[in-house]
């Protein structure tokens, strides 16, 4: 990843942290071409040592290469927004501000009772916010009998993690202020997000 120093984000915490909260990844895997899946991928561990996992469909055409040892590309995507250079208190040039990490990682597969425990504790994850909550335990067992075969779990052993954040670094504050005003006036969330990113980077809340 392309990552000028001062947009550098390598601190374990916000490693952890950023995975944690925007689990929707890009899977990349190395077939006879590229080939990339989104999916949820959870995190396990703590920030000092963790391993990620997740699952694929058997008729996804990574199925074939997702084997033991097999390198893995994973990136997580944090709040990103264009940035108008109309928006700065002097002429300059406009930009796109984000925030992402991406995880090489080596391939292994899940036993079936590796799978059930990873997809129990992902339902959990998503479930436990929802008004009615329909847990793991809750779905029919013809159901969870006809539907596991058809996927396939693996866990990801990171060996190489890179973090960026790429949030107005450097720029004067009026500037900063008026980004993040327009950023929280534009009526998306993610845009607020970003614009609360960029406030707190800049020590600016």
């Amino acid at each position: 990843m392309y990552r000028p120093p001062k947009y550098r984000k390598d601190d374990k915490e916000f490693i952890f942290s950023f995975i944690e909260e925007n689990p929707f990844a890009s899977f990349i895997l190395k077939g006879e071409r590229l080939l990339a899946t989104h999916i949820p991928v959870l995190v396990e561990g703590n920030s000092e040592n963790f391993r990620l996992y997740s699952h694929i469909a058997n008729h996804n055409e990574q199925k074939t290469f997702l084997k033991d040892g097999a390198e893995a590309l994973i990136i997580f995507h944090g709040p990103h927004a264009y940035v108008s250079s109309s928006w700065y208190k002097e002429k300059d040039i406009s930009t796109w501000d984000y925030t992402a990490v991406h995880v090489n990682a080596r391939i292994r597969l899940q036993t079936a009772e590796e799978l059930e425990t990873s997809l129990e504790t992902m339902v959990e994850r998503f479930e436990r916010k929802q008004e009615s909550p329909l847990y793991y335990k809750d779905i029919p067992e013809l159901m969870l009998k006809e539907h596991l075969p058809l996927i396939t779990g693996f866990w990801l052993e990171p060996f190489k993690i890179e973090g960026i954040a790429k949030l107005h670094q450097a720029y004067p504050k009026y500037d900063i202020e008026a980004v993040t005003k327009k950023l929280d006036d534009s009526g998306s969330y993610r845009d607020r997000e970003l614009g609360a990113a960029i406030r707190k980077e800049n020590n600016t809340d």
